[in-house]
């Protein structure tokens, strides 16, 4: 293995390249399923440097020069669709400005920075005969856990070993994730005037189960995520006030662990409650690394911080064992104003280069 070490000066010129890369995705709006224009711009700087890559829908993907199948294979994965502007904005949201060591815009720290910091590692490492394959895939519709984004590559990126998904940790590695469940839940009664003794609230019915999902306590935690937490996000219920309320409808957030199964929640939840709950969908897992999984080992070398996220991403997706981490802060994402410190971006990228040739050194050994 022959890994050249990464100089100032070679460094100095991925972050300008890297920085010149966000600026235009920041000009280029990509909301969830309109990322068409951002997949163009990382065509054009991939083609730039020789890199052959193959795109579906909105998706764009590429192998290092030295793939072989004999190779255990990394995904380096991050998304380049964003929400929509938060109406807190005070400044142009597509007008990428350097401000007081900042660069605002957005999109910018979710996940443009990890974006472009990952892609100029595996720019890195293109040409080089690593002992482990690369595999770099940039996706659409992140944000929404779209149908068309990193699910719909999923067959087309082939085995895959191990992953570094790329989201704003502050380099630091999160080592585990906590899943979702959004759950319909539909309360019945009987509807009847408001001057009489007769009917059957809804919402009266319903706020027992409110209750329930506010106050339940579940008996297993996850040593890394902690408990399964569930908030009542939404509620309606009523049409007119002096008519009794036949139907209650709320929504239930469930941020889930790997110490249950989805199914197991679900069971439990319709046990206790007497309401129809019906999930919006069942598959956005949580995720968690065992002790010794080789993404453990090179953040333990590397001495960087490991913990348990609570917010999501394509990881939920991935039906093999990944890593979060990333430039800049979760806090920042989804917010008015958002922004990436400078110095970030190029931590960004030699803490990405760091952290495959550890791994590179792991797997060798």
């Amino acid at each position: 293995m022959n890994i050249h070490p990464l100089s100032e000066e070679r460094l100095e010129d991925y972050y300008q390249s890297a920085l010149t890369l966000l600026k235009a995705l920041i000009r280029t709006p990509s909301l969830s399923k309109e990322e068409g224009q951002t997949g163009a711009l990382l065509s054009d700087k991939l083609e730039a440097h020789g890199i052959y890559f193959e795109r579906k829908h909105h998706n764009l993907w590429m192998r290092n020069k030295h793939f072989h199948l004999d190779k255990p294979t990394l995904l380096l994965n991050s998304h380049h669709d964003t929400v929509r502007p938060n109406e807190g904005y005070t400044l142009d949201p597509f007008d990428p400005q350097v401000k007081e060591g900042k660069l605002l815009g957005l999109g910018s720290n979710d996940a443009g920075a990890s974006l472009v910091a990952l892609l100029h590692a595996f720019i890195h490492f293109y040409e080089v005969d690593l002992p482990i394959n690369l595999i770099f895939a940039a996706t659409a519709e992140e944000e929404i856990s779209g149908t068309k984004g990193l699910k719909s590559i999923l067959a087309d990126l082939g085995s895959i070993d191990y992953a570094l998904v790329g989201e704003p940790t502050d380099m630091k590695m999160a080592i585990a994730e906590k899943g979702l469940m959004v759950l319909d839940v539909y309360v019945k009664g009987v509807a009847g005037h408001t001057a009489r003794d007769v009917g059957d609230n809804a919402i009266y019915k319903a706020m027992h189960d409110v209750a329930w999902f506010k106050n339940h306590v579940f008996d297993k935690k996850s040593p890394t995520l902690g408990p399964v937490k569930m908030t009542v996000s939404m509620i309606e219920g009523g049409y007119q006030h002096n008519l009794i309320p036949d139907t209650c409808h709320f929504v239930v957030d469930v941020r889930t662990t790997d110490a249950y199964t989805h199914s197991e929640i679900l069971n439990l939840i319709n046990k206790e409650i007497s309401s129809l709950v019906r999930p919006r969908s069942t598959h956005l897992n949580p995720s968690g690394l065992s002790s010794d999984h080789i993404l453990i080992q090179a953040a333990t070398t590397l001495g960087l911080g490991q913990f348990g996220s609570p917010t999501l991403s394509d990881q939920c997706l991935m039906p093999f064992s990944s890593a979060k981490i990333g430039p800049g802060l979760s806090e920042r994402s989804h917010s008015a104003d958002e922004f990436i410190y400078l110095d970030e971006i190029q931590q960004g990228i030699k803490g990405y280069i760091e952290l495959i040739t550890t791994l590179s050194k792991i797997t060798a050994k």
